[in-house]
This record gives C-alpha cells, structure tokens and sequence, in this order.
C-alpha cells in the first residue's frame, strides 16, 4: 500500500500527552507558542507565548526562534536565528513540542522517529526522557523534576539559568506557592550524584553562585 502524497505543507504536532494532529500551512506566516494568539499553541509551560515562527518565501519553507527562553531544536541541533526547512525535519520547542516539517509534494511518513540531542558527552533522547553518557543509559531513569531540570540545562547550554527558571520549569504547579532554596539545592545534589554514577570524573552541573546553574557538557 503506497503512502498519500501531501499537496501542501503540513506540521504533524505531539504537544505533551496530547494525541498527535496535523495541522496544514495555510498562510504564509503561523507562529507557534503557549499564547492563545497563535496559530499552533502548544499548552507546556516551558514553550514561550510566542516561541518560534515558520513562514514561506517564494517556494521555499523557514524556521524562525523568536527570541525564546528555553530555545528552539531542529534535528537535534540548536537553532540560531533562522534555518530553511526541509522535508521530515524534526523541530522541538523548548524540547516539549514535537513537530515534524511535511514539504508539499512530500510523501507523508507512517511515523515519526524521536531524534536525539548529541551535542557532547551527555546526550537526551527527549520523546523517551532517556539520558546517555559516554554511550551508557542511566539506569534506573531520572525521576520527573531530575529529567526536567537536566533538560532544561541542556537546552540551554552555554547560559546560567536562574533559580526562578529552575523553579518555572521543574515545579510549574508550584509558581506563586513558593520552592525552597533547600529544595532547589537537594534537586541539584540528587542529579549530580546520579550522572556521577556514569562519569564520576567530570561535574556537568556548575553552581554559578548568585545566579543560578548551567551545564557544563564537554564533546568527548
């Protein structure tokens, strides 16, 4: 049995536990983002109100980061300013949203395979909140705030985030409630001591005292 052919452009979206959809690109401009003005909203905290932009120019597709905090990945690599897509790419908002580009003219996919993260010794695969160092899975998983918080280092490597970022990511049903400075700290220790299991020679997370933390994830 052949598989349709796509007549125009389409996203093929996973938004947490919410079953797939498809969603056609109909305009020439759609934002996607948490906010309900957009056109594709996507309901996990740590996507932006207006995360990423994708629009066409003459024939040809454009991924666009506004600005987001917890950043914008296409086929696993972070995406700076603007990228030209192209057929089944992978783009990954704030690594929560799932999307898959479909070029017009396209062959739809039966599925779509989750991509990993492989920039450096510690890499993610994201769909199935699985972590590697050095080609070993941590075994048993991190539990739900260890993965979130080690995720959201990844995403963004190379910049501190702040307690307050910590806090909005790992424990979103908690803001306005208030997180302790002891519990932010425990979470660190915990995930320290658990990738330490793999690699107890290297600290991947650095305490940038009076800011916050970051990652720190060397390429071999």
């Amino acid at each position: 049995m052949s598989r349709p052919e796509v007549e125009q452009a389409i996203l093929i979206i996973h938004d947490g536990d919410q079953p797939s959809r498809q969603w056609p690109i109909s305009k020439d401009s759609i934002v996607i983002g948490r906010g309900e003005e957009c056109d594709v909203v996507l309901h996990e905290r740590p996507v932006s109100r207006q995360h990423v932009r994708i629009y066409r120019q003459d024939d040809q597709y454009y991924v666009e980061d506004l600005e987001s905090r917890n950043g914008t990945w296409v086929n696993g690599q972070p995406l700076k300013g603007i990228r030209e897509l192209h057929d089944n790419d992978d783009i990954h908002v704030a690594m929560v949203g799932k999307i898959r580009f479909i070029g017009s003219g396209a062959t739809s996919p039966l599925t779509t395979a989750a991509p990993s993260f492989l920039t450096g010794r510690l890499r993610l695969e994201p769909d199935a909140r699985r972590v590697f160092i050095k080609d070993s899975e941590l075994n048993p998983p991190l539990s739900l705030p260890q993965y979130r918080l080690l995720e959201q280092l990844f995403v963004n490597a190379g910049r501190i985030c702040t307690r307050d970022e910590v806090i909005e990511t790992v424990w979103p049903e908690a803001l306005g409630e208030g997180v302790s400075e002891q519990a932010i700290d425990a979470l660190v220790r915990r995930l320290r001591d658990r990738l330490m299991e793999i690699d107890p020679d290297w600290q991947y997370i650095v305490t940038v005292r009076g800011h916050g933390f970051r990652l720190d994830n060397p390429q071999s």
